[in-house]
């Protein structure tokens, strides 16, 4: 914490509040423990400090209020309506401001995401917080602060207007496998709960009760947080379930979900902690079986785990932990936020998000190669030479034959990387954050993340063509 007694700078943007039915000023609020929170919805490390943020509101609820500044890093992420989807998807109840231009963000000095600056009932900045661990640090203040004003603080409680959930089939759908019979298995992640579908998109089994939780049992039992990544073997069906920090299994046999990696919590590593040792899972992403091995992309720690199907250890297997767009060795490369997987002979094709990249793992060599992509600040829409090409926060990939295809989700687009011509090219667009995509009886199917949808796309023409899921 850094503290100091400077007045507060307004919190007015040009482009509007979110998740409330007014604008908020600084004056409207005193008498009121401020907490203002800089974030950007594609930042896995300002998702980590949401459920801490709702732990304080609940803790202060007479004293303290929240705001949410958003400070957009991606193009994507400046628009309100992607924002107020993402208010939607992560639960937040609390008005956020649109700060699409970086004006508060210049006003309150701010270097990066996220960062919470707190404000006392008089107007006064007291405090800036870096980074995640948010309940342990601001806490005390909170208490502090309490304490001090306790004779002029205002203990009404501020309704806010709050988005209520879209009701659908679907709620904010991600990553999706089939199996040997053609079924599709797809992570309805904004329901907590796992989708066993036929081709005419007809529910034929739930797995989870669809309470947000973390629990195992029977299907109707167990309960996930927001499960993403899928992979197949056998009968088991691995779940990556992030929010929990968490590897789950499916025995489609007897019904049953049980936890085989995770605690919950989430942990780090770094450089050479825990080498050779088992270690958890932080926000896995997706999921990929290969020669008897389970990969996580751990986007939390921006690393790729490897558990072993036999042991279920986890252990480390690429990336030092520390996000960077960094070529070199398996332990040594780094990597920002690996969010999708896919295999294509020895080679493992990762969509590392943050980076807006394509990243390789040669299985044989050891080494990791960037293919497409320039750095954390380099993004884009540019098709053409994989040296030119720019993608916008892609998490989803799968492999038809030597192609590359990918869900470019920041554009909305499905691109096709040519791995023999070294050439990117757009498939299909129009799409709301397409998360995942997988390739069944001559079609590739594809979710739409934030219009709560399914669709199958043809291959030469890029149509689209809904699947609507029901039952």
């Amino acid at each position: 914490m850094l503290t100091g007694r400077v007045n507060a700078p307004e919190i007015q943007t040009k482009h509007g509040w979110l998740n409330t039915d007014r604008d908020w000023t600084i004056r409207d609020l005193r008498g009121k423990i401020m907490l203002l929170d800089f974030w950007t919805f594609g930042c896995i490390n300002c998702q980590h400090i949401v459920p801490d943020l709702k732990r304080l509101e609940e803790e202060f609820a007479d004293v303290l209020v929240v705001i949410g500044v958003h400070s957009a890093k991606f193009d994507a992420e400046k628009r309100n309506e992607t924002i107020k989807q993402a208010i939607r998807k992560f639960g937040i109840t609390h008005p956020v401001v649109n700060d699409a231009d970086f004006k508060l963000w210049d006003q309150y000095g701010i270097k990066a995401w996220p960062t919470i600056v707190l404000i006392d009932p008089n107007g006064k900045v007291i405090g800036q917080h870096v980074g995640e661990g948010v309940y342990e640090k601001v806490q005390p203040y909170l208490l502090r602060t309490k304490e001090e004003f306790k004779e002029t603080l205002n203990y009404d409680p501020v309704r806010f207007h709050v988005e209520q959930p879209v009701s659908s089939t679907l709620y904010f759908p991600s990553k999706l496998i089939h199996d040997k019979e053609g079924n599709i298995y797809l992570a309805d992640s904004g329901h907590n709960r796992i989708l066993k579908l036929n081709q005419h998109g007809q529910i034929l089994e739930t797995i989870g009760s669809g309470k947000q939780g973390f629990t195992d049992g029977n299907y109707n039992e167990a309960t996930f947080y927001e499960p993403h990544g899928l992979a197949l073997c056998n009968n088991t069906l691995y779940i990556a379930d992030s929010k929990n920090n968490a590897i789950r299994k499916a025995d489609l046999e007897t019904k049953t979900v049980t936890t085989i990696a995770g605690t919950g919590e989430l942990e780090y590593y770094f450089d050479d902690d825990k080498l050779g040792e088992p270690v958890n899972p932080n926000s896995p992403w997706d999921l990929l079986v290969f020669d008897n091995h389970l990969y996580i992309a751990s986007a939390g720690n921006h690393q790729i785990l490897r558990m072993h199907l036999g042991t279920e250890k986890v252990l480390r297997f690429a990336g030092n932990g520390r996000e960077a767009l960094y070529d070199s060795s398996l332990l040594e490369a780094g990597f920002n936020q690996p969010s999708g997987l896919t295999r294509h002979d020895h080679i493992l094709y990762v969509a590392d998000a943050e980076a807006s990249a394509i990243r390789t793992i040669n299985f044989d060599t050891g080494q990791v190669r960037t293919i497409v992509g320039h750095g954390l600040f380099d993004f884009g829409d540019e098709d053409g030479n994989l040296e030119d090409a720019l993608l916008q926060h892609c998490v989803g990939l799968t492999r038809i034959d030597s192609d590359i295809y990918i869900a470019d989700t920041y554009n909305g687009k499905i691109k096709v990387l040519d791995t023999s011509r070294k050439r990117i090219r757009t498939l299909t667009e129009g799409l709301h954050e397409p998360n995942d995509l997988t390739f069944l009886n001559g079609q590739l199917w594809v979710t739409s993340t934030n219009s709560h949808q399914l669709f199958k796309i043809d291959l030469n023409t890029g149509e689209k063509e809904e699947v609507v899921v029901v039952g």
